[in-house]
C-alpha cells in the first residue's frame, strides 16, 4: 500500500514508500538474513550507545525534534543521544539534540511511547512514530495509520486529549 505525497489529513504523518513487488527464493532470503545479522552485530558493537546499557529507547529511536523542525518523522542516530525521563532519545543532528536539551518537555510526545488514541480508550498500545499528529504545538504518536489513530483522535480532539490525560495513571511507571 502506498500513500500519496499530499495527504488529505493535514498535520498527520503517514509513511511514504513503495511496496516490494518481486519474489525471492527461500535460500536467498536465508542468505540475506544471515548477512544482515552479521552486519548488524558488527556495526552494533562498533559504537557506544546509552540504549545498550539497559535504558529504553524513546519513540523507537526517532528524532522527536524533527517533527517540529522538519514536519516529518526522522530516525535519530546513536551519535546524537541524550538521556531524559528514564529513556534514551536519539536525534538526527547536533542542532536537534541541543534544542531538545534546552526544553525536553516541549518536544516529547504527550504520552511518551504510547498511542494517544488507545490511551483515550483506556488501552495501552505502543506507538509507531511514523503515525503522528501535531496539534497546538504538541506531538501525539499513534499505533495505527490513518484513517485510524490520528484521524479518529482528531475528530474529537479536545475530548480525546482529556480522556487520554485522565488515563495517564495507566502508563507504566518509570
Amino acid at each position: 500500500m502506498t500513500f500519496p505525497r499530499s495527504t488529505p489529513y493535514p498535520g498527520i504523518g503517514i509513511p511514504q514508500g513503495k511496496p516490494a513487488t518481486h519474489r525471492i527464493s527461500r535460500r536467498d532470503a536465508i542468505r540475506g538474513a544471515g548477512i544482515v545479522l552479521v552486519a548488524a552485530t558488527t556495526s552494533a558493537a562498533s559504537f557506544r550507545s546509552f540504549a545498550g546499557e539497559g535504558r529504553s529507547l524513546a519513540i523507537k529511536g526517532y528524532d522527536t525534534v524533527a517533527y517540529f523542525a522538519d514536519g516529518k518523522p526522522t530516525l535519530g542516530t546513536p551519535a546524537f543521544e541524550h538521556e531524559w525521563d528514564d529513556h534514551v532519545w536519539r536525534f538526527s543532528s547536533a542542532e536537534h539534540l541541543a534544542l531538545f536539551k534546552a526544553d525536553p518537555a516541549r518536544y516529547a510526545p504527550q504520552f511518551g511511547n504510547y498511542c494517544a488514541m488507545a490511551l483515550s480508550l483506556g488501552k495501552l498500545v505502543i506507538a509507531d512514530p511514523k503515525y503522528w499528529l501535531m496539534s497546538d504545538g504538541k506531538l501525539y504518536v499513534f499505533g495505527s495509520p490513518p484513517p485510524a489513530g490520528p484521524v479518529l483522535f482528531q475528530r474529537h480532539l479536545a475530548e480525546n486529549i482529556a480522556k487520554a490525560n485522565q488515563n495517564r495513571p495507566l502508563l507504566p511507571k518509570q
